[in-house]
């Protein structure tokens, strides 16, 4: 049978009741179609939509996002005031090769076969010295600084126009040695009072489903389940979403790197407008749900959070002390190792309860 050309499927179209528009579908070569998708906020100016510079918390030229809230002193001692039993909680995972980690990413340690140094003296004094090759910032315990993300504002069709959290271009941002603007030595030390979300147990299950999306229903779930109905978030908190995915780490890497539960849209922007958080987190690889909500739309909670808002992200954490022992409110302390020009940071928090 003929295939009909397209000037007789015009013709035709009213009669069989369809639609002559042919304008492209939301997709990312057609990004201006996306308004209304829920990663889009405002008007499609942009891919992700309206513009988000100057920052409207932190003002133009702000490079340190959420970690401003660490300036101030009420933050810092509404975290403070959650370490009163004074037992410390490690949060990060060992750094060991083989651990999974994300697309071709690597973590390789190697060490001298003939030490680094020695003998010298009487007392015959050796030392050794390690050589680590990693995208240091983006394996293990990852922290994702505020430059780890940015947008082609006209598109993947574009990408010459590429715009960082407070609309710092690409073109005065990125070098082969780094970050100009941006680096992750331009945040502040983080101590946070952490909010500690147990998804997982509030469903009932000990881990959620590759690509579940985690919901405000789900949130006041767990904040029921865990005897914290009504719970006031504060700005500069720290969430943190437990959702199981831990339990594959070095146990079933293919499966941990296949893909996650975790956040979508609705949460994204619930902690960047309602909590105002200073920082989020998971123990999964990625903080929010892969594959997403929409298949037209790569990572949407990372350009919400970090570049849309400069709200860093702590991923890979270790939570199963915290859930083991039931403490879901503590004191969240964290410095981002100040690698000039990084995207990211190695990541070894510590929860105080």
């Amino acid at each position: 049978m003929r295939t009909p050309g397209l000037s007789v499927l015009f013709f035709l179209a009213p009669m069989l009741g369809l639609s002559t528009n042919v304008q492209a579908q939301c997709s990312p070569e057609a990004w201006q179609e996306c308004e209304g998708k829920p990663w889009v906020i405002g008007k499609p100016e942009t891919p992700i939509g309206e513009r988000w510079w100057p920052n409207p918390l932190w003002g133009a030229g702000d490079e340190a996002g959420s970690t401003n809230w660490y300036t101030k002193t009420d933050v810092v001692m509404r975290a403070l005031a959650e370490a009163d039993k004074g037992k410390v909680y490690k949060l990060g995972r060992p750094y060991e090769r083989g651990i999974p980690t994300f697309s071709n990413r690597v973590f390789e340690l190697k060490m001298p076969s003939k030490g680094s140094g020695g003998p010298a003296g009487a007392n015959a004094i050796l030392y050794r010295d390690e050589i680590v090759t990693s995208e240091i910032g983006q394996v293990g315990t990852q922290f994702d600084g505020i430059g780890h993300i940015s947008v082609a504002v006209n598109g993947v069709q574009d990408p010459s126009h590429v715009r960082y959290y407070n609309g710092f271009k690409a073109s005065e941002t990125v070098t082969e040695h780094g970050l100009k603007k941006v680096g992750v030595e331009k945040l502040h030390p983080i101590v946070a009072r952490g909010v500690l979300l147990d998804i997982a147990t509030a469903k009932g299950v000990e881990m959620l489903d590759k690509g579940y999306v985690i919901t405000r229903a789900d949130v006041d779930l767990a904040l029921s389940k865990q005897g914290m109905a009504g719970f006031e978030f504060k700005p500069g908190d720290g969430v943190f979403f437990h959702t199981g995915w831990g339990k594959l780490w070095l146990v079933d890497n293919d499966t941990f790197n296949s893909g996650e539960p975790g956040i979508g849209m609705e949460i994204a922007k619930w902690l960047s407008d309602d909590v105002q958080a200073g920082v989020v987190g998971a123990d999964t690889w990625g903080t929010e749900a892969v594959p997403g909500e929409d298949p037209a739309c790569a990572f949407c909670v990372h350009s919400h959070l970090l570049t849309r808002h400069g709200i860093v992200n702590q991923e890979v954490m270790y939570l199963d002390e915290l859930i083991r022992d039931r403490v879901y409110v503590f004191a969240y302390i964290y410095s981002p190792a100040p690698i000039v020009g990084a995207t990211g940071s190695p990541g070894a928090p510590i929860a105080i309860d």
